[in-house]
């Protein structure tokens, strides 16, 4: 189940490359998705506002987009690839702080909102919100159960990507701002 991470704008304080991989793959499990394919980007408060304002017309920043490969005119062709979720962490950090959670347990629940839209989710409804937010407690436990198991073994990132055997991968990318 290989999952792709990539890194803009980072380091980021307080989050590790390895534990976001285990907590997807977990999540991918609860799912019964273990062997699909997912991205997840984590940026900054400007990239997200250009791809919100870009796909969703809502020019701010935001905590979380999904964008699902198995819908649309095509969808039938993505195979195992679910999609990309993009998180902006300075958000992640902000709503974090003023609920008084911390950095983790937020972006736990910001992946599995996400991937639960990958999967055709949404919460349009109160129902369909209640249901969501019942899901997304479930994945995070999984997700939370993973990372205290640490059951994915951790590699050295060397250079700009490291590759795990079973197809993980994980990138960083240089901020645009060229620090």
């Amino acid at each position: 189940m290989p999952v792709r991470l990539v890194v803009e704008d980072g380091p980021w304080p307080g989050v590790s490359r390895v534990d976001v991989v285990r907590r997807a793959r977990a999540m991918l499990v609860a799912v019964q998705m273990a062997d699909a394919e997912l991205s997840i980007l984590l940026t900054g408060d400007d990239q997200i506002q250009n791809l919100n304002r870009d796909y969703r017309k809502k020019n701010r920043p935001t905590d979380v987009l999904a964008f699902a490969q198995r819908e649309g005119e095509h969808g039938e062709h993505a195979g195992r690839l679910l999609g990309d979720v993009v998180v902006s962490i300075p958000t992640t950090r902000r709503q974090a702080e003023a609920a008084g959670r911390d950095l983790g347990s937020e972006l736990t629940m910001l992946l599995a909102h996400g991937l639960l839209h990958l999967l055709g989710w949404d919460h349009e409804t109160p129902l369909k919100d209640r249901r969501m937010r019942r899901e997304t407690v479930r994945l995070c436990e999984a997700a939370d159960a993973a990372a205290r198991l640490r059951r994915v073994p951790a590699s050295r990132v060397k250079g700009r990507t490291a590759r795990r055997a079973n197809g993980d991968s994980i990138t960083r990318r240089a901020s645009r701002s060229g620090r």
